[in-house]
């Protein structure tokens, strides 16, 4: 399988293109790695790239960067709107293809220590990859900036760096290094020139405040061109859409007698963003992303089916039901549960879009948007743990049959063992854990969707159900060979949570 990441470091410098030119110049020496985007903002004096490859060489990409950046980039001259701490302020890794947000976060542990042992500058993480939770917002981390942290840091053991002496380096600052999902960085510009409202907006809309969830937000002051800035960071697109970012600003900006005259992306959006945005304006009826031209020819170019069509929905299970049905430990009953999952959370996706485009649901239209991005981060993550729970369990087999000659050779053998049946339990656990939650989802919806669509909502909850039942079995047959009686005896106790959930919660056939 192809192992594909993205890393997007920031750097503060924005004004000076020669400056950025060497530093991209730096990271493209790397083969195997691809320049996807940059951009440059003289106000904020910062400059965004985006590169993508394989781990090791997008990892070592991302090192020669910050170590141009920390040759050409002085922060004791540096000034801009956008806040900083590090010449190379902030480089999240971003799992796109055949890795999750672990391997993400020991690249940017790895990258994190390396970042000190060949340049000295000190290391945060942030995000999936903080050592402390308080350090996973990275405002947290940067609160001071690098001119306070300069000087509080060797004082104050709060602030000390995760990697590195208690000490900022004198010029390049501090770099902030984490894990983390897809991020938009969305910008939206106000008619006027009063930052004190694009900093109460910022405000109003920031999760942090009480605002949008997966949002955060601040106001910047675009002096060249005479506005004032909300500058957006989207951590989780498909929670929190863009429209609905969009539409809260609008609104916030009317309190204050002012409008929104643009906005813009910085970087790059994934294209389902774009699609949820289109759907939403448009109030298209059915809308699918198998109508996207652009989606149907690359199907159809990458040999796999259109992802709706009549006549296609065969072809597109028969290769999993073959790899099921083959004598072969993977996949198995752990795989077909989370496989049961996602088809019950994409039925729940199915029906919440449905009903909020027929006038009856009119009074639930925010609700049902809100469920239906919850359904569809839940399907996407199911579907992903068929894949991991299959590579799971053959990492189970794969300790089973180290040797064991000598002493210390058992000795590694049964830790790995060990190991391998933690991670074997831990995600069917997380798999009965997401499909418990589509189960109480399609209750919930059940009293504002269509009701011709009940009976969907009543399938989709006894899959969900089977996914829980079937993904505690395989939790408890890893539990009878794991050791530690401590991890085992809290698994139980909330694999029979779990199990209470769903039989407290009968599905009821008819009405």
């Amino acid at each position: 399988m192809k192992r594909l990441v993205e890393c997007v470091p920031n750097f503060s410098e924005g004004r000076d293109a020669s400056k950025i030119d060497a530093i991209v110049a730096a990271m493209r020496e790397v083969p195997g790695v691809y320049l996807l985007d940059r951009e440059s903002d003289a106000d904020h004096n910062r400059s965004v790239v985006t590169i993508a490859g394989e781990p090791e060489a997008v990892a070592e990409a991302a090192l020669r960067g910050v170590g141009k950046a920390a040759e050409l980039i002085d922060l004791t001259r540096h000034s801009g709107a956008h806040p900083r701490m590090g010449a190379t302020d902030v480089v999240p890794f971003i799992p796109v293809e055949g890795l999750t947000i672990e391997d993400c976060v020991a690249l940017a542990r790895k990258v994190g220590r390396e970042i000190w042992e060949r340049y000295r500058i000190p290391v945060y993480y942030y995000e999936a990859a903080a050592q402390r939770p308080e350090r996973t917002n990275l405002e947290n981390i940067r609160k001071g900036q690098f001119e306070g942290l300069l000087a509080e840091v060797p004082k104050n053991p709060e602030r000390a760096p995760d990697t590195g002496d208690a000490r900022l380096h004198p010029t390049a600052g501090a770099t902030v290094v984490g894990a983390r999902k897809f991020l938009i960085a969305y910008n939206i510009n106000l008619n006027t020139s009063d930052i004190e409202i694009a900093k109460k907006i910022g405000k109003n809309i920031r999760f942090s405040n009480g605002g949008l969830r997966y949002v955060k937000a601040m106001g910047v002051d675009l002096r060249a061109r005479h506005l004032a800035q909300v500058s957006i960071n989207m951590t989780d697109f498909e929670q929190t859409p863009l429209h609905r970012v969009f539409e809260m600003v609008k609104r916030e900006a009317e309190r204050y007698g002012v409008a929104i005259v643009g906005s813009e992306i910085v970087g790059l959006i994934p294209k389902r963003a774009i699609e949820l945005t289109a759907d939403f304006y448009l109030q298209l009826e059915n809308f699918s992303p198998a109508q996207v031209f652009e989606n149907r020819i690359e199907a159809s170019l990458g040999g796999t089916a259109a992802p709706e069509g009549p006549g296609q929905f065969a072809s597109l299970v028969q290769p999993f039901l073959d790899a099921i049905a083959e004598p072969t430990a993977t996949p198995g009953g752990g795989s077909v549960a989370a496989l049961a999952g996602a088809l019950g959370a994409s039925l729940g996706q199915m029906v919440a879009g449905l009903s909020r485009k027929k006038k009856s649901q009119a009074a639930h239209v925010d609700q049902l948007s809100e469920a239906l991005a919850e359904f569809h981060t839940a399907s996407r993550a199911l579907a992903e743990a068929i894949d991991r729970d299959s590579a799971s369990f053959e990492q189970v087999m794969a300790a089973y049959k180290l040797p064991k000659e000598t002493s210390e050779q058992e000795r590694h053998r049964d830790a790995a063992i060990q190991t391998a049946l933690h991670g074997a339990a831990g995600v069917p656990l997380e798999v009965a854990r997401r499909a418990a939650e589509v189960f109480d989802r399609l209750g919930q919806l059940e009293p504002i969707a269509s009701p011709s669509m009940y009976s969907d909502i009543r399938v989709g909850r006894l899959m969900a159900a089977a996914a829980v039942r079937g993904a505690l079995e395989n939790v408890a047959i890893n539990l009878e060979s794991i050791t530690d009686s401590a991890f085992a005896s809290r698994l139980r106790s909330e694999s029979a949570s779990l199990a209470a959930r769903i039989t407290e919660s009968p599905v009821n056939v008819g009405r």
